[in-house]
């Protein structure tokens, strides 16, 4: 693809801030928005830049960022989404539990219910609840993951379709304006899309810098959970999915 001068000038405004927004490319080259629009989607195309709600961001090359600084990355919403969570699971239910650090919230705000089963392919979370004796942890087999102790491939699949659970909680590298539920890994996804498909509820739990990100891989789509819960929802049209799909959706702040 021939970028013009424009398109040049956006990439590399992008390259040294990390992101470029709809709003400020269009004061800034005094064109309309609709026209900036097209720009980012040409140059997303190109795989120039990728396309996030708002404008684009530069790809780095390591988008899904190391497990440790994820932590930390909106760590009191996730806590209260952890919360929030928690409160709808009852005392003597089973539950799935997912790969991610707002999972794992989810998992530490489990820690006084009692007798529940939680089946895991996340080994942080099967670490933290395995000293609650009211608590019964079923570890998933199959590949560890060094990067963050996620258990994935067929045998892990395999292992999960033996239940059938009350809820699962699960959560997503990126969720695209169209209610698209992403992540990185293929291998993940497959484990992500057996834990959905036997489940009787099933709990999304994403904070909203998801919604900035993007991913190359489809696990699913919002309107197949049940309940979403976020710190905040900026999107309007995920709201509207979530309304004409049933899917109850709890904000923890605002």
């Amino acid at each position: 693809m021939l970028l013009t001068p424009r398109q040049e000038e956006i990439v590399a405004l992008a390259k040294t801030a990390g992101r470029v927004s709809v709003e400020d490319l269009a004061a800034r080259f005094s064109v309309t928005p609709q026209t900036i629009r097209k720009d980012l989607n040409d140059l997303c195309d190109a795989r120039a830049l990728t396309r996030v709600h708002g404008g684009a961001i530069f790809p780095s090359g390591n988008e899904n960022v190391e497990y440790e600084a994820r932590r930390a990355i909106a760590s009191g919403a996730k806590q209260d989404i952890g919360r929030a969570a928690a409160a709808l699971i009852p005392d003597n239910s089973s539950l799935f539990i997912n790969i991610g650090t707002t999972t794992e919230a989810v998992g530490e705000a489990l820690t006084e219910r009692n007798g529940l089963m939680v089946i895991t392919n996340n080994i942080n979370v099967a670490n933290r609840l395995r000293i609650f004796p009211q608590i019964e942890v079923v570890i998933a087999g199959g590949v560890v993951r060094g990067s963050d102790g996620g258990i994935v491939g067929e045998a892990a699949v395999d292992f999960i379709r033996q239940f059938k659970v009350d809820f699962a909680v699960i959560g997503v590298s990126a969720i695209d304006e169209d209610g698209a539920l992403l992540d990185f890994d293929f291998r993940e996804v497959k484990v992500a899309q057996a834990i959905i498909a036997n489940a009787r509820h099933v709990i999304l739990v994403s904070d909203a810098t998801k919604f900035e990100r993007t991913a190359p891989v489809r696990i699913g789509h919002l309107s197949q959970v049940h309940t979403f819960i976020t710190d905040q929802c900026p999107l309007e049209r995920i709201r509207t999915i979530c309304l004409e799909n049933d899917v109850r959706l709890i904000e923890t702040t605002g």
